[in-house]
């Protein structure tokens, strides 16, 4: 069963949820997760980065205020899942090194650890992780050997094909936007759902019977970069 992620914050909202989902499933040990990669914006060039609440203000046309508020209500939602959350001082940028680089924890049976740091430097505290030098160190406290993880960000074509595999496996797949976790290969369920939404989607996997479909208002971030902001 597979989550396709993505560094969007309701990606960050909906792992946490996804995985009080499956501790209350009841075969969760019998449950293999893999993390694939999904860009939201492939074209964006590597050193490209800006500020994440003007860009928020420039793609959808609000004041700086407003894109501000904008940035608390998805902070409000992060914290209500015991997840840190800055709704200031975070950049926007290409995702790219961050992808190979966890195809590299997964070699090594640490991407889950890797993706959680990430996230968490990401969103909660004040670390770049367009920083190749921040990702080392991430890398690092994940278990991964520094000089490894350097050498694959140095080489650009270090796992690159792996990342445009998962891109056009998510695209066979129906995914347009993240998070979007694939169940069984066969089931698909959009959004940072809320945590019993997950459990009964695993339930519903396990028996094989097709799930129900689930609204659009759980918070989703599309493949041309907009993320939804669902009311409270």
């Amino acid at each position: 069963m597979a989550p396709l992620v993505h560094g969007c914050p309701w990606c960050y909202i909906g792992k946490a949820r996804f995985e009080k989902g499956l501790a209350a499933f009841a075969h969760r040990d019998e449950v293999e997760v893999v993390h694939r990669s999904f860009e939201l914006d492939p074209s964006r060039a590597k050193h490209d980065t800006a500020p994440v609440v003007e860009m928020l203000a420039k793609k959808y046309g609000r004041t700086l205020d407003e894109a501000r508020a904008m940035e608390e209500h998805v902070a409000s939602n992060a914290r209500s899942e015991g997840l840190g959350y800055r709704t200031e001082g975070r950049d926007h940028g290409s995702t790219f090194d961050i992808h190979r680089l966890l195809h590299l924890a997964r070699a090594r049976g640490r991407q889950d650890e890797l993706l959680d740091l990430a996230y968490r430097a990401n969103f909660a505290e004040e670390r770049s992780v367009f920083d190749a030098e921040v990702l080392v160190d991430l890398a690092a406290e994940a278990g991964l050997d520094a000089d490894e993880a350097r050498a694959v960000l140095t080489d650009e074509d270090a796992y690159a094909d792996d990342v445009r595999t998962d891109e056009r496996e998510a695209a066979e797949l129906g995914a347009t936007g993240v998070p979007f976790f694939v169940l069984d290969r066969r089931y698909g369920v959009s959004g940072g759902q809320p945590a019993e939404v997950f459990t009964q989607a695993l339930e519903q996997a396990w028996q094989g019977r097709a799930i129900t479909p689930i609204g659009a208002d759980a918070g989703a971030c599309d493949a041309d970069g907009s993320c939804e902001v669902p009311q409270a």
